[in-house]
């Protein structure tokens, strides 16, 4: 049985070079969502990521019984911001705005996600009321890869902004993204690997 990886579907989305910014066109996706506010580094966050992951698990399995198709997981996805992007900058993180995100294939489809949610239901309890199944187009996309801590981002987020965006025309046109491709519990800090990605416009 082939299994659908986006990861291997589409490197220049989900594995860019770490030495330089690319500008990619980012097509619309069908994502497990889910929405939230505070430190990624509290209870409600682990709880919401918990979520997709025992909403995500289930519809594997039940896609390969009932349908004979099969993924691989994808990585974690994050969307980031604040009402005042100012506590954003500086780190304010209980003012922090996220929405974290799964990629499922295209064959996904509702009633299979309804079966997964209450798989995690029977687990984790009450369903949260952001989570869903949506998509997800950002269109036109500046992005590279980190390589190490996730608090040694900001040097590079930096010169993404105020040097590559505006020295070729563009300005930023939507959410900050992160997309993790390791899991932190079992993979050195200097080891990490994270996408980051800004949507653009042309000026």
């Amino acid at each position: 049985m082939e299994k659908t990886d986006i990861k291997k579907m589409l490197k220049e989305l989900y594995q860019p070079t770490h030495k330089d910014f690319s500008v990619v066109d980012v097509p619309n996706f069908k994502f497990a969502m889910i929405d939230g506010q505070g430190d990624p580094g509290h209870e409600v966050y682990m709880k919401a990521v918990q979520w997709l992951y025992s909403t995500i698990y289930p519809i594997k399995f039940i896609a390969k019984k009932k349908m004979g198709k099969d993924f691989v997981a994808a990585p974690l996805e994050g969307l980031w911001w604040a009402d005042d992007m100012d506590d954003f900058v500086n780190g304010n993180r209980d003012k922090w705005k996220w929405r974290m995100m799964i990629h499922l294939p295209d064959w996904t489809n509702e009633d299979l996600f309804e079966e997964g949610v209450a798989k995690a239901i029977s687990k984790l309890g009450e369903q949260p009321d952001s989570l869903r199944m949506g998509m997800f187009e950002e269109g036109k996309c500046v992005q590279i890869m980190h390589i190490g801590p996730y608090a040694d981002e900001a040097p590079t987020i930096a010169r993404m902004h105020k040097e590559f965006i505006p020295a070729n025309g563009l300005v930023e046109n939507g959410y900050h993204h992160e997309i993790y491709l390791n899991d932190p519990r079992r993979t050195a800090p200097e080891k990490l690997k994270t996408v980051l990605r800004q949507p653009v416009r042309l000026v």
